[in-house]
């Protein structure tokens, strides 16, 4: 048996009996020159940072390249940081699942520090940590894996939500959002000398930099105009050559630990194998796995250096070519798939994307949103080939029943997605004028299986507890009179706020064309059980177009 703070240095044989690769570097020295000299806090301890940006810090320090380790700021889960990194040592193995069975193990000891930063007015350790550490001229990169709805300010009407609100009124000394403390920690590092820095999102939604450029210019501005921060603060986070906010694209698929894996790894002597389940709901643990599969690039803008990122896999690039890589991938090639499965799959009964996709169906679905309704419009990034990006995605990654990723985990916070998912090429077609979006058939039976999903009642007529959404209590209750038997309901009066609503979809899908048509398929699928899978095999049959 082996456990995960075992000295890989020394007891290598034992990692290897279990078949876990292990690093050459010390982790205590490395441990050392982070606290000395960090290069590289990553927001956001989850598994997607696990199972990536953790590797990619791993290869670079092995080659000498990288001389401290990754800080991790969790800012979610408090039980994060003292249940995962520091009972583990900061250390993780990561798992990647093939899709003939076989599994890749590998140590990583690249995280060189770990913290907790929740809201500094109950407990502001974290936060004076945080600023301690943007004071050291030697950081580099901030980067953050924090989820989309970690940049909102506002809610659906636009206002403030109560914590940013509170922190614009009172200023840096002891933020609660999120945001807020990041831009606080920048107040520190201006006060320090103004050494330039990159804050670098690898969430995975387009423009991520654009958006956390606004938010952090949002908060300075109002910082400034209640007199806690200067005119020089906010030029200092406006001027790329101080603070930049690098474009990025990121693609790989990281479901929550698996309980096939824990055992697999468990029957093979791993012993830190158990899987934790926060209070939060936060499921992690000392093991992450992940898909082979994997895309990061990056907009080359790194005005206090940057490590050598290029020699772990990572494309760097212009700021262009990443944009139309990331609006590739987000907008048509996987995400607008991957929503259409999680919609479906929930209300179907689906427990995995895997099994999703020995729904005939389904596939053809995916198909149609990607190949016949999004590839005509995207951008081509060059640097990735998005037929061949879909051609992977359909045939080998989504079908991989070793990638243990559910449908609900992907619904989770719908309503912040659509607009990306779907709103960009809807907005696609209305400007292009040899195009009509009321020619799209796909997209808009997804939104319009959506509001059905938002009703909580599947398939069967039966309820079912859908996935967490800041929204969905105010969106349910706009569907929730509806019950299934009547197709000839009057829905409009019901669903046009939601489908006017430009905050969730990017425009106002009644002035595209869209939204009576969204209407009458929802419509069809309240007709009675069985209603959104025979609507769905009726629009194939009607409307869909032969893929090869």
């Amino acid at each position: 048996m082996v456990k995960i703070t075992d000295n890989y240095l020394t007891d290598s044989a034992a990692f290897k009996k279990a078949g876990i690769q292990v690093p050459t570097y010390d982790a205590s020295q490395l441990a050392a020159e982070t606290d000395r000299n960090p290069q590289w806090i990553h927001f956001g301890g989850g598994n997607l940072f696990r199972a990536f940006h953790a590797a990619v810090a791993d290869t670079l320090i092995a080659k000498g390249e990288l001389k401290s380790g990754v800080i991790v700021a969790e800012t979610h889960d408090k039980d994060v940081v003292p249940g995962i990194y520091d009972k583990y040592n900061n250390r993780i193995v990561r798992v990647i699942t093939k899709a003939d069975g076989s599994q890749d193990r590998q140590l990583f000891a690249s995280v060189g520090r770990a913290l907790f930063a929740g809201p500094a007015t109950s407990d502001s350790t974290g936060y004076e940590n945080l600023k301690s550490i943007f004071e050291k001229d030697s950081l580099q990169v901030a980067s953050f894996s924090i989820t989309e709805k970690g940049y909102h300010l506002t809610n659906g009407a636009g206002d403030y939500f109560s914590a940013v609100a509170n922190d614009l009124k009172n200023g840096p000394a002891k933020p609660e959002n999120n945001m807020a403390q990041l831009v606080g920690c920048l107040v520190a590092r201006f006060n320090k000398g103004a050494k330039p820095i990159t804050l670098m999102s690898t969430d995975n939604f387009s423009q991520n930099g654009d958006r956390l450029k606004n938010t952090v210019i949002t908060i300075a501005k109002a910082w400034k105009d209640n007199g806690f921060v200067g005119q020089d603060f906010v030029d200092y986070v406006s001027n790329a050559s101080k603070v930049a906010f690098p474009l990025s694209m990121i693609d790989r698929i990281t479901p929550n630990p698996a309980e096939t894996i824990s055992k697999s790894l468990a029957d093979d002597g791993f012993e830190d194998s158990e899987i934790l389940h926060s209070p939060q709901h936060t499921n992690i643990a000392a093991f992450t796995n992940t898909e082979e599969a994997h895309y990061l690039v990056v907009e080359d803008s790194f005005p206090n250096g940057r490590p050598a990122f290029e020699d772990a896999g990572v494309i760097m690039t212009d700021r262009d070519t990443v944009n139309a890589a990331d609006e590739m991938k987000v907008t048509t090639c996987l995400n607008p798939l991957h929503t259409a499965l999680a919609v479906y799959g929930s209300i179907l009964g689906y427990d995995s994307i895997a099994s999703e996709m020995q729904n005939l169906d389904l596939v053809n679905l995916i198909k149609q949103i990607g190949y016949v309704e999004g590839l005509p419009v995207v951008q081509d990034p060059k640097v990735i080939d998005p037929k061949q990006f879909i051609d992977e995605l359909v045939s080998k990654r989504l079908p991989n029943p070793y990638i243990p990723d559910t449908p609900q985990r992907i619904a989770t916070d719908t309503s912040q997605k659509l607009g990306v998912r779907y709103g960009v090429t809807i907005q696609h077609y209305v400007d292009d004028v040899n195009r009509d979006p009321k020619t799209l058939n796909f997209i808009p039976l997804v939104i319009a299986t959506w509001l059905r999903y938002l009703m909580g009642i599947n398939d069967k007529g039966e309820t079912f507890e859908p996935s967490p959404d800041p929204m969905f209590d105010e969106l349910h209750a706009k569907v929730a009179e509806f019950s299934l038997g009547d197709s000839t309901v009057d829905v409009h009066s019901a669903v046009e706020s939601i489908l006017s609503n430009e905050g969730i979809f990017g425009a106002n899908l009644y002035q595209v064309g869209l939204g009576e048509k969204i209407e009458d398929d929802f419509k069809a699928m309240l007709a009675g059980p069985g209603a959104i899978e025979s609507s769905l095999k009726e629009m194939l049959s009607e409307k869909g177009q032969e893929v090869k």
